[in-house]
């Protein structure tokens, strides 16, 4: 599966989310890659993955829809932001060779994404 953000702050906070690292481990090679998903290959999310609030719910439904197969991409809600938008690419569906890549950049993670949360003495 290919995980897409419809803005790079959605992406930047996504991983910050799941990457369990000290800033200094960080790799020094992360990349922006701007895609074009066409708007025919994507579905929307069915109810039940949009109430999903668990990891393992989430998980599960995303595992199900690329077991079934039926279309390449699916336009799903960020558990992380309200009102913001995930795309989830199946690389296996033949549509998905429709996916462009319009640009690779390099992108640079601000540190104080890592910094702990200030305390009030």
């Amino acid at each position: 599966m290919v995980y897409f953000a419809e803005h790079p702050a959605l992406a930047a906070l996504e991983v910050r989310v799941h990457l369990d690292l000290p800033f200094e481990l960080l790799p020094s090679d992360f990349v922006l890659v701007r895609a074009t998903v066409p708007d025919d290959l994507i579905g929307e999310s069915e109810r039940p993955l949009v109430q999903a609030l668990s990891e393992i719910a989430t998980v599960a439904a995303g595992d199900e829809w690329l077991a079934q197969g039926r279309i390449a991409a699916m336009r799903v809600p960020s558990v992380l932001l309200s009102y913001a938008w995930n795309i989830l690419l199946n690389p296996r569906h033949p549509d998905a060779a429709r996916v462009s890549i319009d640009s690779i950049e390099p992108f640079d993670f601000d540190p104080r994404l890592w910094q702990p949360l200030a305390t009030e003495g």
